[in-house]
């Protein structure tokens, strides 16, 4: 799977090519997620940032009917995508998408009890807001897990994916490679981590950083 931008949201143009490769890590790597997540929370409300197609929250979801989830995303295509991949998995009246920005989220203070991200911490411009706005509508005392970037690459057969995009696809696929949009993705490190979270109001975390990925565990209190 291609690594994708150092931009904000996934461009539209890009947005079913995207589709296609994270659908290819649902059993790999969104499910074992969403199994650790729905043990740790076990009923309550639980916000998405950076949801994509929604393939994690819809298995959130069947994990566990106690658990009422939305799905926030920049990309309004990406959000489309949720709501249609959650109406066809039967679960649209249990599952809330909505397009919006991680540095300003459109919720009340302490709205959540649990709030994830998975492979959106390396894209955005400006991080202690977006863990700021996390702080903000988390509930005391509960947690936020940030996995970044996030496995979904690895899980993914690059030569299937790629046989599988269509000539629309691969042609701006291609097209955001010669104009140099097409970045590495950028893995922090423990101490760039811990260097954004003293700048909040989080005084309690835990980091497991590796080669491939960087999982931060939040709690509020």
């Amino acid at each position: 799977m291609a690594q994708w931008f150092k931009i904000e949201r996934i461009p539209g143009v890009l947005a079913s090519a995207y589709a296609k490769a994270t659908r290819m890590a649902i059993e790999s790597y969104y499910r074992p997620v969403a199994e650790k997540i729905a043990a740790h929370l076990e009923s309550g409300t639980l916000l998405d940032l950076g949801t994509g197609p929604g393939y994690l929250p819809i298995e959130i979801a069947k994990k566990s009917s106690e658990i009422q989830i939305t799905g926030v995303d920049l990309s309004r295509k990406l959000i489309h995508m949720a709501r249609t991949n959650a109406s066809t998995a039967g679960l649209a009246g249990r599952l809330n998408f909505q397009p919006g920005n991680a540095a300003a989220l459109d919720f009340e203070d302490s709205s959540f009890d649990m709030v994830i991200s998975t492979g959106m911490l390396h894209s955005i411009k400006e991080p202690v807001k977006v863990l700021h706005e996390i702080y903000r509508v988390l509930k005391a005392g509960r947690e936020a897990w940030i996995f970044d970037p996030a496995r979904v690459t690895t899980a993914v057969d690059r030569k299937k994916w790629k046989a599988s995009l269509n000539l629309r696809e691969r042609f701006f696929l291609r097209l955001f490679q010669l104009f140099g949009l097409h970045k590495p993705i950028e893995v922090y490190t423990r101490e760039q981590a811990v260097a954004l979270i003293e700048k909040t109001d989080f005084k309690h975390y835990r980091i497991d950083a590796q080669d491939d990925e960087i999982e931060i565990k939040l709690k509020k209190t």
